[in-house]
C-alpha cells in the first residue's frame, strides 16, 4: 500500500507525537514500509535575530536536534521497522513539503492540535501541508 511514510514530530510537545507515532507505526507494518522520522528546527525568520547567536550555533542546535531524534527513535519505533531519520531547517511545512517531494512519500503524519483563532488567521501548518502535499495526508487529531 505504502512505500515511503514521514511521520513528523515535534520533540519538544509530546502531543504532537503521542497519538501520531502509534498510527504511523500501524501504517509502516502493515504497509512494511520505510519509515521517515522528521523534526524540523525553525529558523531565526530575520537575520538581524541570528546575529545575536554565537557562531556556529545552528550547526549545534541541528546535531543536538539529530541526537535527540535518534534517541527518540529508539525509544518509540519497534526495531523491526526501517527507518530514516530526518532533521531539517526553516519553516516547517516547507520542510515537510520539500522533503515529501525529495523522499517520494506516499504518506505524510502529522498531528494537530485544536485551532485557535490566530490559527484561522495565519493557517496552521497541518492546514498548508494538507493543501500542498502531492500525497495523502493522515493527521491525527490531539
Amino acid at each position: 500500500m505504502y512505500k515511503h511514510i514521514l511521520l513528523t514530530v515535534d520533540l519538544e510537545t509530546e502531543d504532537s507525537w503521542k497519538k501520531t507515532v502509534p498510527e504511523a507505526v500501524s501504517y509502516a507494518k502493515m504497509s512494511g514500509a520505510t519509515l521517515h522520522v522528521m523534526m524540523v528546527v525553525p529558523n531565526f525568520g530575520m537575520s538581524i535575530v541570528g546575529s545575536f547567536f554565537p557562531k556556529g550555533y545552528e550547526e549545534d542546535v541541528m546535531e543536538k536536534a539529530n541526537e535527540h531524534l535518534h534517541d527518540f527513535v529508539k525509544e518509540h519505533i519497534p526495531s523491526d521497522i526501517k527507518v530514516q531519520h530526518i532533521v531539517g531547517h526553516g519553516s516547517v511545512y516547507e520542510e515537510i513539503l520539500r522533503v515529501q517531494k525529495k523522499l517520494k512519500c506516499d504518506l505524510i503524519i502529522l498531528g494537530a492540535h485544536r485551532p485557535s483563532m490566530q490559527d484561522y488567521l495565519l493557517g496552521p501548518n497541518a492546514a498548508r501541508v494538507v493543501r500542498h502535499a502531492d500525497c495523502s495526508v493522515l493527521v491525527v487529531r490531539d
